[in-house]
């Protein structure tokens, strides 16, 4: 599986460990219009399947991992007691036996703007990724997600107070209609603003329990990103193995599993 890009200070572990690079996916969305009874049955079909991403406005609770050296990958907030947890790719946060460490979330973020943190930034205080992860077996591929839990802001406040947060499920079926924003990394996306594609997505022939999505544009530093179907956190974008593909490993129990661990760690 390609991966969209690994932390700066894991680029030659992964490198030398896997064949893992930056793909993409997106989409630009046409509704399509009639005349008289027709016309009333076609407007209530869902639009067609973006096949290339489009600038965002972005979602509150959708941002960046980053440190001083800038960001690499994305991130959302997901609904838990505390409101301090929040959802990205396993293989953003840690490799070769190690968590990263010293980064802060910052969500709703715009590069290109005045205030490219509008609501703040939150120190990551936990890494938790599933052991299946960590031991680097030959099913690591079906666990590349991981929870963050965050420190409170100067004034106190949980990241979920001030941005929102999406519900996980963790029971979706792999033919969802979603819509996925994320973060390029700035080269491939001068204006340094989120990304976002609303389309259909299909079971990965290559990996059991997860699912594809075909829309360019998810280039490096878009892993993390949130597949969103009917507003609930399915996945979060993981690879793909074109630049037209992306891929997600769909939560289930397992992922649970951890979640439950992170929302444990979060009220300690």
């Amino acid at each position: 599986m390609r991966w969209k890009r690994p932390l700066p200070w894991i680029v030659a572990v992964v490198a030398t460990a896997t064949a893992c690079g930056g793909p993409s996916h997106s989409a630009a969305r046409t509704d399509g219009a009639g005349g008289g009874a027709a016309a009333g049955a076609a407007s209530a079909r869902p639009a067609p399947p973006q096949r290339s991403a489009v600038p965002s406005a972005g979602v509150r609770s959708v941002g960046v991992l980053l440190d001083e050296d800038g960001h690499w990958c994305t991130a959302s907030v997901v609904d838990s007691p505390r409101g301090n947890v929040v959802a990205t790719a396993a293989h953003c946060v840690f490799a070769d036996g190690s968590a990263s460490s010293g980064f802060s979330f910052a969500p709703g973020y715009r590069g290109g703007s005045g205030d490219p943190a509008p609501y703040g930034t939150w120190k990551v205080r936990t890494v938790l990724v599933a052991d299946a992860w960590k031991a680097a077996g030959a099913d690591a591929d079906a666990h590349d997600y991981a929870f963050l839990t965050l420190e409170p802001d100067g004034r106190g406040r949980q990241v979920q107070q001030v941005v929102g947060a999406a519900r996980p499920d963790w029971a979706s079926g792999p033919e969802r209609r979603v819509t996925v924003t994320g973060y390029p990394n700035k080269d491939r996306n001068p204006s340094d603003g989120p990304i976002s594609c609303t389309t259909d997505t299909r079971r990965d022939p290559d990996l059991p329990g997860s699912m594809l999505m075909e829309c360019a544009g998810f280039f490096d530093g878009t892993s993390g990103s949130p597949w969103l179907a009917g507003g609930r956190l399915i996945g979060v974008l993981s690879g793909g193995e074109t630049d037209e593909e992306s891929t997600a490993v769909l939560f289930d129990a397992r992922t649970r599993a951890l979640y439950d661990r992170a929302v444990k760690a979060a009220g300690a």
